[in-house]
């Protein structure tokens, strides 16, 4: 008997010799996966010894380090063999190793893998479910995975299995439904813990507070804080930390601070990132100020015991006073950053790029990422591509290429951004073939260009009425599966409502609701078949954007009461109005002279919270304007400034336009001289309006000085010359008419709206023919080709003059002119401006017949 237990164990000690030479064999073999594999493959094969724990640990031993060699060698077919390798060993032996291989997937970031191996133990062995860490191990990688639907088997499976859950296993459920923002069932899973015998530690707490502020819900979380100490919990720094963050990210200030003093009388001290969270809430608040105050004392006030700041308080205040346009401040700052190299690191740069960029400092910009390179610091992707994007938006498209050329011989391949900020570049300037151009060479390079891009050429395509290009655009998204969301249907609404097919537009709105995006294949014959309806339209609804478009659209169309409904639509949607929707009915009523019904808009846009615009006042005015209603205008630029609203060259052309309709051109005229002392340019419409109220009361010499003015102002355009012109003409001014058209010559002016066929008869009339021959020869000589039948009343004039040379000199002239073609003629007659005047008893069509008399 003693005979066979000493063989017994002779054989144990063996098999345990055999096993473990191999397995220091397996860890020697780690950087040779094949090798490595054969060799466990040789390990399990190794007879099991009458000790199934002792060959149990030996097996244990062995599995994460092949798990990990595998993994490393991505060999995922021999860990699928593994599994199947685990499960031919006994049954004691496969349970605990099955548990460690899933261990070990789950730890190494495999998490699908780690699931559907968990599910196959599960099956294999239903009646002896893993341990709860197992449970927790596998939880918190579906977790870090976002794998909710994993997350959601694995909680109930272990409802079934009856595995107990720990504190630990109710934290990781907390932060799944906090992660899928249901808070609700996060606080019932919270309120339950005591009922399955585990209490919340701190971590519970900050999971959810966590949880409460990024949804929003900073109150909630506050009252969790209160209920801690009921618990015998103590709130930490993370926690408060966490409170603060939120409740200055929401502007809420003022509970901020009350919060730091409750942290103080905690005994808890704030930190560092305490007080960024206040610094980064006053800068996005614009109390730039304040967080200068606060990081002045962090670096000084040592006797408070206040944290030192660290780069990202420093990176907070550059771009705070980048933010708020104080690029001196900034500009210190960042000479003070330079004293220590740890500060001004690329982050900090491309911040201090962003903030020159964005203020139009764009030499600066560039200067800066020169000393970058000169420094040691690499630009990366986003430092050149905010250089480009600053250069686009200021139409230096061919300088953007040029740092693209420098991006790229710096070994930093152009992104999707880098190619659409060039691509918007090209749109916003009109030059959509060489937008088109780009989009090609973003596609060779092997660059994809996504939906955004896609959709800035769309925009740009629609903007250029070039629609059989957005069509084929289009079709293109979609045969290359973009996912076409709201922004492209947008393009496409505003696109047809410009074009005139506003009821494909109001079709396409209807359609969003049931198709989403694939109510864009309902455009008509030309779009049939351009959107697939099998992807993910329906994601893609309308949004306040949509009905603005259409609403916008249709009350352009005077189509008011449709624009009634789609508001109603709307609103039946769950869809806010906001002030431009509101503005659009106000603008549209008052264009029409229904002041009564844009007044009832504006209560209601005021019932709702909304803020009346500086475009709802222009509106405002410009319907009570129509209705001669001075005195309620004067109401409302006083309302103006109790709001705060200053009012722009727009709110002052409709004031003047008012005043001079009621002939109260002196009131007009001190507005014009208001407008100068606040420093707002008045523009040609401003002068146009004034010239004529003067003009129209016969008082040429003050509405001369107007013009002398306007000149000084707004420079000599032709649309100036020629209203004083047509105005002096018009009272009966020839002379004034004569001296001011001789000045539009000499300034080689564009004489389309002159109307100097009424001059040349009217010095005829008045037998001033030298002057009229004058003008003639004056226009030829400077090279303009106009109206032969401007020659016609001189001619006859200098005939009946007995001026024969003179009447044939011009007479050739004409005909040399009318021989050179209408083509040619630098002045053709603008059909616009001679409406509704006499008709030239010798204009006509047939200028042969003229020609012949």
């Amino acid at each position: 008997m003693d005979s066979k237990r000493f063989n017994e164990k002779n054989e144990t000690v063996g098999l345990m010799d055999q096993r473990n030479k191999l397995t220091k064999a397996l860890i020697k073999n780690i950087h040779d996966p094949t090798l490595a594999w054969n060799i466990f493959k040789r390990i399990l094969s190794v007879p099991t010894s009458s000790s199934s724990i002792i060959s149990c640990r030996s097996v244990l031993r062995s599995i994460p380090i092949i798990t990990n060699i595998l993994i490393r060698a991505k060999m995922v077919s021999q860990i699928d063999n593994l599994q199947q390798l685990l499960l031919q060993q006994p049954q004691e032996v496969s349970h605990v190793s099955l548990i460690a291989l899933i261990r070990v997937l789950a730890k190494s970031g495999l998490t699908d893998l780690a699931f559907s191996q968990f599910q196959s133990f599960r099956t294999q062995f239903p009646a002896n479910p893993p341990p709860v860490y197992l449970y927790n191990v596998v939880l918190e990688s579906s977790l870090r995975e976002h794998k909710m639907d994993s997350f959601s088997w694995l909680y109930k499976d272990m409802v079934v299995a009856g595995v107990s859950p720990e504190t630990y296993t109710f934290n990781l459920l907390i932060a799944g439904l906090c992660d899928s923002g249901r808070m609700e069932d996060a606080r019932e899973v919270f309120d339950k813990m005591g009922v399955k015998g585990c209490r919340p530690n701190e971590f519970s707490f900050g999971i959810l507070v966590r949880g409460y502020c990024r949804a929003r819900l900073s109150i909630q979380a506050l009252e969790l804080l209160d209920g801690m100490e009921g618990f015998g919990v103590q709130p930490n720094t993370v926690i408060y930390n966490t409170l603060i963050s939120s409740f200055c990210r929401e502007g809420r200030t003022d509970e901020a601070e009350r919060l730091v003093e409750r942290m103080r009388e905690d005994g808890l001290f704030p930190d560092v990132v305490t007080f960024n969270s206040r610094i980064s809430a006053l800068c996005s608040a614009g109390k730039i100020l304040e967080a200068s105050r606060i990081f002045r004392d962090m670096q000084i006030d040592e006797e408070l015991g206040l944290p030192r700041p660290n780069i990202i308080t420093f990176n907070l205040m550059l771009e705070g006073f980048c933010k708020e346009g104080m690029l001196e401040e900034a500009n210190t700052l960042v000479e003070s950053m330079k004293g220590n190299e740890s500060l001004m690191g690329l982050d900090s740069y491309n911040i201090w790029l962003l903030g020159l960029v964005r203020n139009g400092k764009l030499l600066e910009a560039q200067l800066v990422l020169k000393e970058m390179v000169d420094k040691g610091i690499e630009p990366n992707i986003y430092s050149f591509n905010t250089i480009m994007d600053g250069l686009c938006k200021n139409r230096l498209i061919s300088d953007a290429r040029m740092v693209m050329g420098l991006m790229i011989s710096s070994g930093i391949g152009p992104d999707t951004v880098t190619y659409s900020t060039l691509l918007h570049g090209f749109c916003s300037t009109g030059k959509v073939l060489k937008a088109n151009s780009i989009l090609h060479e973003m596609m060779q390079r092997g660059c994809s260009p996504n939906t955004y891009t896609c959709n800035i050429l769309l925009h740009s395509l629609w903007k250029e009425g070039r629609i059989l290009e957005a069509e084929k655009l289009l079709q293109k998204m979609n045969e290359r599966s973009y996912d076409l969301d709201n922004v492209t249907c947008n393009i496409m609404i505003d696109g047809l409502c410009k074009s005139g097919k506003l009821d494909e537009a109001v079709d396409i709105v209807k359609g969003m609701w049931i198709h989403g995006s694939a109510a864009l294949g309902n455009l008509g014959n030309s779009f049939i078949g351009l959107v697939d309806s099998s992807g993910n339209g329906k994601k893609c609804l309308p949004d306040l954007i949509t009905y603005s478009i259409i609403i916008n659209g249709l009350c352009k169309a005077g189509r008011l009461d449709e624009a009634r409904k789609k508001f109603i639509e709307m609103m039946g949607k769950n869809l806010h109005p906001d002030s431009i929707i509101y503005d659009t009915f106000i603008h549209s009523f008052c264009k029409h002279g229904k002041i009564s019904s844009a007044f009832r808009v504006l209560k209601d846009m005021e019932k709702r919270g909304c803020n009346k615009s500086l475009q709802t006042y222009n509106s405002l005015i410009l319907g009570l304007g129509s209705k001669n209603q001075i005195f309620e205008i004067y109401g409302l630029l006083d309302d103006m400034k109790e709001k705060g609203i200053t009012p722009n060259i727009c709110t002052y052309n409709n004031m003047i336009s008012c005043l001079c309709e009621s002939g109260r051109i002196e009131d007009a005229t001190s507005l014009l001289d208001e407008m100068l002392q606040k420093g707002i340019s008045p523009n040609i419409s401003s002068f146009r309006l004034l010239i004529k109220a003067f003009c129209k009361a016969s008082d040429f010499g003050i509405a001369k000085e107007v013009f002398e003015i306007a000149s000084s102002t707004c420079g000599h355009k032709e649309a100036l010359y020629s209203l004083m012109f047509n105005e002096l003409l018009i009272g009966g001014e020839v002379s004034e008419a004569k001296e001011l058209f001789n000045a539009a010559l000499d300034r080689c002016l564009d004489l389309g709206n002159f109307q100097y066929n009424d001059l040349i008869e009217k010095l005829c009339k008045d037998e001033m023919f030298e002057n009229a021959s004058d003008i003639l020869h004056k226009m030829i000589a400077k090279g303009y080709r106009f109206d032969p039948a401007s020659f016609m009343p001189v001619i006859d004039g200098l005939g009946k003059r007995r001026k024969k040379h003179d009447a044939d000199e011009l007479a050739e002239r004409m005909m040399d002119m009318a021989s050179e073609g209408m083509g040619e003629k630098k002045i053709t007659r603008n059909e616009s401006a001679f409406n509704g005047q006499k008709q030239n008893k010798f204009s006509g069509s047939d200028w042969r017949t003229i020609i012949h008399r």
